[in-house]
Order: structure tokens, then C-alpha cells, then sequence
């Protein structure tokens, strides 16, 4: 992400985040002529204990000097989650680079999942798992994510890119009851990661071909939802098993490489696992 790109990135998220405020949240008088949901310039700035002049130009995405302390300020008074602070002071301090350098992101290969991934992958028979990297490239997957979700292995290797798919593939449109509920999961996982490698250009040229290609992605996308491991329960109207309800569970796996093991475990008090046995056996 270069420095424009970022400063740009840093005003819409700001500016998303300022709208969900409303006065009487934080204390503050409802008013009238708002034309505008949400909190004015001058009132986050008031909060935040800054002058309006320097928050609007933060906001303008002008390339001013930050403080932690100040973000501080900013982010309790838009009453940001820990996973929305942290994506805000990479934007706002560039302190987002990862592990690995820009070099060495540009050598990357598939990345392997080690065998004792693989064992819990296999263990997890009735719970739909699927393993993907920082990119949210899928690069591993069980049984039971192939039954309920795509045969992931008749997928070309380079289109196994979990957001794409979800906007490209119809199956997982009449999957998910609520699709909106279940991409938003997603894409406040990609978002986790875009602020934290700012250095790898893939993600501006993947958000542009998303955008150009699906209005939908770029609606959902403006909400600048950020969630380093969402829990939802979801459901699912598979064509072949029927209602199926489950727990979504994202964990991150330590190691050399950034991966993301998201566990689908089937809600307790439900027929969803027996209705998954039954399909897997036939």
C-alpha cells in the first residue's frame, strides 16, 4: 500500500466510522440540521480533545504527524474495537508492516500446511474447516468443507481466493441465508490484513479488480467493518442437506506462515451434524 493509497485508506475508514456515532452515544446533544448521519468533524475532535482544524485534516488524509496517545483519543471517541485501533494506527503511523519484508512477499508460493495441520484438518470430520493465508487464499481444506461448500480441488489453484468466490460463485449466494452477514465475517478478516501488510501491493490491485467487477463488494467494503477473528453463527440452506446451522470459529495458526484455520462447527441443539453425516455418506 503506498503512501497516498494509505492516507486515502485511513479518510474512508475515519469518515465510515464517524457516521456510526450518533450523539447521544458519546454524551452529546442530538441537534437539528444534520445533514449527514453520524457525529460532525468538530465534535470528534472535541472528544478527542484536538483541534478541528487537525482532525479534519487527519481525516482529509493529509500526511500530518500522529501520536499514539492522540489516536488514542480518536479511537475512543468513534469507539473503535481493538481489532479497528490496531488497523487504524498502521494507517495512521504506517506501522502496519508484517513479518516478512516486501522482498520476500514477492517470492511467496503457495504456502504449505504442515503435517500436523493436516491431522486436525482429517480430525475434524463433521466440521466444516477451511485453511487460508493472509490473502484469504484458500490453500487447504476437509471432507466436510467440500460437502457443504465447493469441491475446492476442481477449482484452479489461482481462483481459490475465498472473497472472490464468495461474490463470484452462485452456490455460496443460495448457501448462506444471510449472505451479507456471512461476507461482511470475511471481509472484516481481509481488512485485518490489509492494514497490517501495507507493503504488499497485491491488495490495491485485488481491491480495484473486486470493485470494477462487483458494486455489491464495493458497498459492503465502504462499511469498513475490521475483525482479526469474528465469531457468527450462521445458516445455511444447502440444496442437498437441507437447513444446516453452524458456529464460525477463526483461529489463527502460529508458525512461519501466516495462515487462518476457520472452523465451522455445527450449532449444538440442531440437526446439523446429523444432517452433514448423511450427506457425507451418501
Amino acid at each position: 500500500m503506498k503512501q497516498v493509497t494509505r492516507l486515502q485508506e485511513l479518510s474512508a475508514f475515519l469518515k465510515a466510522h464517524r457516521a456510526k456515532i450518533v450523539p447521544q452515544m458519546v454524551g452529546l446533544p442530538a441537534g437539528t440540521r444534520r445533514r449527514t448521519p453520524g457525529l460532525r468533524r468538530e465534535e470528534v475532535a472535541q472528544l478527542a480533545g484536538v483541534s478541528t482544524t487537525w482532525y479534519t485534516w487527519l481525516e482529509q488524509g493529509r500526511d500530518i504527524k500522529v501520536s499514539a496517545s492522540v489516536l488514542d483519543n480518536i479511537a475512543a471517541a468513534l469507539q473503535l474495537t481493538r481489532d479497528e485501533r490496531n488497523y487504524l494506527y498502521a494507517l495512521a503511523m504506517d506501522t502496519g508492516g508484517g513479518p516478512v519484508s516486501a522482498g520476500q512477499l514477492l517470492q511467496e508460493g503457495q504456502p504449505e500446511i504442515s503435517p500436523s495441520l493436516q491431522k486436525i484438518l482429517h480430525e475434524l470430520k463433521y466440521c466444516p474447516t477451511i485453511i487460508s493465508d493472509r490473502r484469504c487464499q484458500i490453500v487447504g481444506w476437509n471432507e466436510a468443507a467440500s460437502h457443504v461448500f465447493l469441491d475446492f480441488e476442481q477449482i484452479p489453484m489461482e481462483q481459490r481466493n475465498m472473497i472472490s468466490l464468495l461474490f463470484t460463485r452462485l452456490e455460496f449466494r443460495r448457501l448462506a441465508v444471510n449472505w451479507e452477514q456471512f461476507v461482511r465475517g470475511f471481509l472484516a478478516i481481509f481488512r485485518a490484513y490489509y492494514g497490517q501488510y501495507v507493503e504488499d501491493e497485491w491488495y490495491e490491485r485485488f481491491l480495484s479488480e473486486m470493485k470494477a467487477a462487483h458494486p455489491d463488494f464495493n458497498q459492503l467494503w465502504e462499511q469498513s467493518e475490521v475483525s482479526s477473528a469474528p465469531e457468527v453463527i450462521l445458516e445455511f440452506r444447502h440444496a442437498k442437506g437441507g437447513k444446516m446451522h453452524f458456529q464460525l470459529t477463526s483461529l489463527q495458526v502460529h508458525g512461519n506462515v501466516d495462515l487462518r484455520c476457520s472452523i465451522y462447527t455445527p450449532a449444538p441443539d440442531t440437526s446439523t451434524e446429523y444432517r452433514l453425516r448423511q450427506l457425507m455418506e451418501k
